[in-house]
């Protein structure tokens, strides 16, 4: 059984993301058993400015694609915001 009480992220933001979030990466502490969308809402509710890029952006824990916001974020894990990107 596990006795872990909480969940440490890193959170690494890139181009447009680490502009609104005024940072280029941060660690947070929620509750154990958070979700990628519990990341989001934290993120969102201590940076305002950073809640329209969170809704287009792509977010990979541990380097993978998340496509699923329900996905479970383990302890220790790594978790980048990616904006949508523009070019040719």
């Amino acid at each position: 059984m596990s006795t872990t009480t909480s969940t440490r992220v890193e959170v690494r933001y890139f181009a447009g993301a680490a502009a609104a979030a005024g940072t280029d990466a941060e660690h947070l502490e929620l509750p154990a058993g958070s979700t990628v969308d519990d990341v989001s809402a934290a993120l969102a509710a201590a940076h305002p400015a950073l809640r329209p890029v969170l809704e287009v952006a792509s977010v990979l824990l541990g380097e993978v694609v998340v496509r699923d916001r329900s996905t479970p974020v383990p302890d220790g894990a790594q978790l980048d915001v990616l904006p949508p990107f523009a070019g040719g």
